[in-house]
This record gives structure tokens, sequence and C-alpha cells, in this order.
């Protein structure tokens, strides 16, 4: 239970502020569809089934059960599946890799505007109020913007504890104002016959297909279920839903449906518009703080995403700051937290209302849920062996959903869809060109390397260089060669000291990997070990804790007299690399700007020697 109410706060803020805007989107605006009682109970009926089929069944009945290691994603969905399609197929492995990372893509442009729309949406109340608060809305959620984001810095551990309450009075009210206004006029609750959907489309034909974009406002934050299931489990999610979130969110839609049926004027903001006159101001200030509470749930799970991109290699290194000492995943980025909050205040003046951004909001939402179906299938057939009978009528269903509203919001690219596509295009780039970067980085190492057999053979015949005393730790990216910067180091000092470590840093297709399985240690002779320390993709590597783990292993390390070696690297764009000119100068500009390896791994600045080198990629 207490999970559950935890959940309330994180996992279903942004699904549980779509009623603010997604009514009002399908009756008002620049697509809005005639307020007749035919369509007022078509939209309620395509609600109630959308929340049905997408988010009871698919979602948390079906893809919570596909889980890596208890973690949940875009990421976990991807390194849960590429162990089971390297190497089988090269089409396939093609295809899941670009939709993981498409995907990943996608939810940056989602959480750059969840927190603008869910803000902007909630202060467009004070409109309601009073035509001279108007002017304030725009530059109120500006405020609201920069202070959520200047507060980034202090973690979310200590505000996290008043989202639960917070969100329980937020989906009560919501069901009271709905209960009130379904009592008025109760024939709306027909509207749970998928007819009137059917009969919907049969009288609005393409413009009904162009309603469908708005219709799916009222599902996004489906996504967060999945991805946060590692911070609760599966049972309090559901738990939540189907006991909190579904019968509140169900009861408000249908009050406004309720609403717009009595009084067609209210179109404008149909969920204020249930809102009694003496409690407009009150409940704005809720709406704000449950928006506050969406975006902060949107934007740590941005932080999150950038750390498993840097973990399995899609993105160079990022200062990342640990917020919390006893909780996992509180951290928090800087540079990502600044950029995002320049975004949002952008997005924010540039479209200037809700509806505005309520066109490029649908599109991300979307193609992500078309993208987690698709990989549901796979981990349906190729992980847990399900067959064709089960796992093709079950995608297909969900696919029917995910594909209409696709389409639908393919319509409105030139209103806004444009800017999450090109979002997600930038972002996918740059991680592909980082991945493919490396992978060439990488070559072009071990292809001037030596291996580790033969300079350690080269030393005890030939060179029999001094040994002095202490403990030097290269980094390598190679588990089995020679790091350049040892080659380097020996080419031009003639020393080492008495005891050598070869240290190698992997990521594992496992969210996290316990300390008694973390490091491997192997003693190459002549006083030299290779270290192999191994890491989740959703952990942050520290060079001092694996060298504390190495001592249970046997060795005898001085942390104070540790010297370390690191390799830094001027990139030119002139070599074998198979990568176009451009791709290879936003890589070498990706690596320059990229967090610097001592503070990023926890290595005491000063111990540190850097060695230059020159690599052609």
């Amino acid at each position: 239970m207490a999970l559950a109410l935890a959940a309330l706060g994180v996992v279903y803020g942004d699904i549980g502020t779509s009623p603010l805007y997604a009514v009002k989107e399908c009756f008002h605006g620049p697509h809005a569809i005639p307020l007749l009682p035919v369509n007022i109970m078509g939209v309620l009926s395509l609600i109630v089934w959308s929340l049905t089929i997408v988010v009871s069944v698919k979602y948390v009945m079906f893809v919570l059960r596909a889980d890596n290691k208890g973690e949940g994603g875009v990421f976990a969905l991807l390194a849960l599946l590429h162990t089971a399609v390297e190497g089988k197929s090269k089409a396939r492995y093609a295809v899941v890799i670009f939709l993981g990372i498409f995907g990943a893509a996608l939810l940056y442009g989602d959480g750059i505007i969840t927190p603008a729309i869910s803000v902007l949406s909630a202060m467009e109340g004070l409109s309601v109020a009073t035509d001279a608060l108007t002017p304030f809305i725009i530059p109120g959620t500006c405020l609201v913007l920069i202070t959520l984001f200047m507060m980034q810095r202090h973690g979310t551990e200590k505000i996290g504890k008043v989202f639960g309450p917070i969100m329980i009075l937020w989906f009560s009210t919501l069901a009271i104002l709905g209960l009130v206004a379904i009592a008025d006029n109760p024939v709306i609750l027909a509207a749970v016959n998928p007819y009137y959907a059917v009969r919907f489309f049969m009288e609005n034909h393409l413009h009904g297909m162009v309603v469908l974009g708005s219709v799916v406002l009222c599902i996004t934050g489906g996504e967060a279920l999945y991805a946060d299931m590692g911070h609760f489990g599966r049972v309090p999610i559901r738990l939540s839903w189907y006991c909190m979130v579904l019968p509140s969110l169900l009861l408000n839609y249908f009050g406004q449906g309720a609403l717009l049926l009595t009084d067609p004027t209210k179109s404008f903001n149909p969920f204020y518009g249930l809102v009694p006159g003496f409690l407009l101001y009150p409940m704005v200030a809720l709406s704000t703080m449950a928006t506050v509470i969406a975006s902060q749930a949107m934007i740590s799970g941005v932080f999150s995403l950038t750390q498993q991109a840097v973990q399995m290699g899609f993105c160079p290194r990022i200062r990342i700051v640990n917020t919390s000492a006893h909780t996992k995943g509180q951290i928090y980025l800087p540079g990502v937290n600044r950029a995002m909050m320049v975004a949002c205040l952008g997005l924010v003046l540039a479209f200037k209302s809700s509806s505005g951004l309520a066109a490029a909001y649908g599109i991300a939402v979307t193609i992500d849920m078309t993208i987690t179906s698709i990989f549901f299938f796979f981990v349906m057939s190729l992980l847990w062996r399900w067959s064709a009978w089960r796992t093709v009528p079950l995608v297909a269903l969900f696919l029917l959903f995910d594909l209409s509203f696709l389409g639908s919001n393919l319509l409105k690219i030139l209103d806004g869809g444009w800017f999450t596509l090109t979002v997600a295009a930038v972002i996918m780039t740059c991680l592909l060109t980082w991945r493919d970067g490396k992978k060439g980085l990488g070559k072009q190492f071990a292809s001037i390397g030596l291996p580790i057999n033969l300079f350690l053979e080269s030393l005890v015949a030939l060179d029999r260089p001094i040994r002095i005393p202490g403990t030097a730790v290269f980094m390598s990216v190679s588990s089995t060669g020679t790091p350049i910067t040892l080659l380097h180091h020996y080419k031009h000092i003639k020393v080492l000291h008495e005891q050598v470590i070869l240290l190698s840093i992997t990521s594992t297709e496992m969210p996290f990997v316990p300390e008694a399985s973390r490091l491997e240690v192997t003693s190459l002779g002549h006083g030299f070990f290779r270290l192999i320390a191994r890491y989740g993709f959703m952990q942050t590597p520290n060079v001092p804790e694996i060298l504390s783990l190495a001592r249970a292993h046997g060795l005898d390390i001085d942390l104070s007299s540790t010297t370390y070696f690191l390799g830094r690297e001027t990139l030119l764009t002139g070599g074998p690399t198979k990568m176009a000119a451009w791709r290879k100068s936003l890589f070498a500009y990706m690596s320059r700007n990229a967090w610097n390896a001592t503070t990023f791994f926890g290595i005491p600045p000063g111990r540190v020697v850097e060695l230059g080198s020159q690599v052609e990629l």
C-alpha cells in the first residue's frame, strides 16, 4: 500500500493531469468537432475504450510482465532483446536497435513538452475565473517552470514524500467533480457502449480521425507505467491504477461529457467548467501542483534515460550528481536540466497555449506506444516462446489502437508535430553517431595495439625495466589487449610500478550488477593484473570502489599511493572509419565536450596522469 501511494505521485502524474486538456482539444480549437450529442457520446466512448485497451490491458496487464530484472522502459527492453536478436538475423537486429534508439529519442521530446503543456493548461484556469488574469498566464507558467527546474539540484527524495498525498487529493477531486456532473445528466454513462465510437467515425469520416489525435491525450503517460516499474514493482502500480486512478479518470471524463451535453458553451475549458466558482482559484492551485508533480516525474525519467544511454554506449559521459545517499535512481544532470528548461520556456513562448502544444505532444506518445507493441511481440515470441496463435491476435489488437492514434497524429505534423520529430531526429543522430564513432575508435585502437602477452614477454626477455614502489592503474577500453596509455607511458618513461592494474569497465544488459559478481580479477604475472568491472545500465561506475573490491581478491592496493593513467585522444577525421565526414566531425565535437573521465569515474584528481595521443578516425 505504501508503494502504491508513492506510485500515485510518480507514475500517474502525467496521465492523471490529462483531463485538463484532453476533452477540451476535441471540441475547442482548430480541429474541433461540432458540439452535437452524437459527437460528445462518441468522444467519451473513444476515451473509455482507449483507457481500457491501451492502458488497462496492454500496459498494466501485459507489458508490465516484460521486465529486465525488475526494470522497465525502452532501454531496458532494448537490453533485454539485444542478446535474443544479435547474431540470428542482421535485419531484425538492425530494426530492434533502430526502434529502441528512436523510441528513446522521442521520450526526450516528450520530456520537454510534458512540463510545458501540463503547467500551461493548469494556469489557463485563471482565464476561466476572469479575463483580467489572461495576460498573467504565460508569465506565471514561465515562473513555475523556472522554479521547477531550479529545484532539481536538491533531488526529489524530500519533496517526493508529499507527492502521494497531493495526488490522492487530486484524484479524489477529479472523481467528486465528475460524479456531481454525472448526477445532473446520467445519460452520458451510455457512452461505455462501443457503438457510439463506431458511429462517431461513420458520422465524421476523416474529421473523426483528426479528432482521434486529440483523444490520444487521455492516455499520455502510459509509457511511464512501464518505465517506472523498477521503482515500485508491478503489483503496487496495478493496485494504484485499478483502485484509484482509472475510476477517478473515468468519472471525470464522464462528468465533462455530461457538462457539455447540458451546457455546450463550456467547451472552451470543460475541466474548469466542472468547478464551482468559489473553488476555482483553489482548483487552479491544486492543478498547478499536480502538473508540477507530473513534470517532475518526466524530468526524472529523462535523467534516468540519459544515464542508461551513457552506460550502454549511446551517449558521451555527462556529469551525474547523486542527490541521495540511500535511494538508488535519485540523480541530477545539470547540463540536461538546463537544456530542458530552455526548451520548455521556448515552447511556452512560441506556442502560447496548451492547444498549440497538443499536436506536438501526441505524435511522440503514439510512436512510442507502437514501438512498445513491436518490442513486446519480440519478447513474447523470442524470450517467452509463445506460439503465434497467442501472440499475433494480442499484438494485432494493440497495434490497431496504436496505429490508429499514430495515423491521426501524422495529420497534425504541420500544427506542431514537426517539433517532436525534429527533436527526436537530432537526438537520434547524436546517439547513433556516438555509438558508431566509439566502435570505429575501438577498431583503430585495436589496430595499433599490442597483445598483452607479447608486451609482457618483451619486458622479461629484453627490456627488464626499473620497477618503482606503488600501484599504477591504466584504464583500458579493451579487456584483452594492452592499453595505449601503457604503451605510451613505457615508451617514454621506461619505468613501471611494482603493481600494474589494467582496468576495463563494461556495461551489462542488466540494470544492476551486485557487488559479489561485479569484479573479475586475472593475474597476468610479473606484477600485472587485469580487472574487468561490470556495471548495470542504471549504475554509475566508481574506480575507487572497484579497487576496494579488488582487495577481497587478494590485491594489496593502497589507494592513497595509487597513480591513475588516463588517455586523452585528439581525433582527426581523415581516417579509414566508414562514417560520413560530418558525422566524424560531430563525434569529435561530442568527444571534446564529454564530461572528464576523472570526475565521472570518481577518481581522485590529484593522482591522475593524462597521456595525449592523436587518432585518425
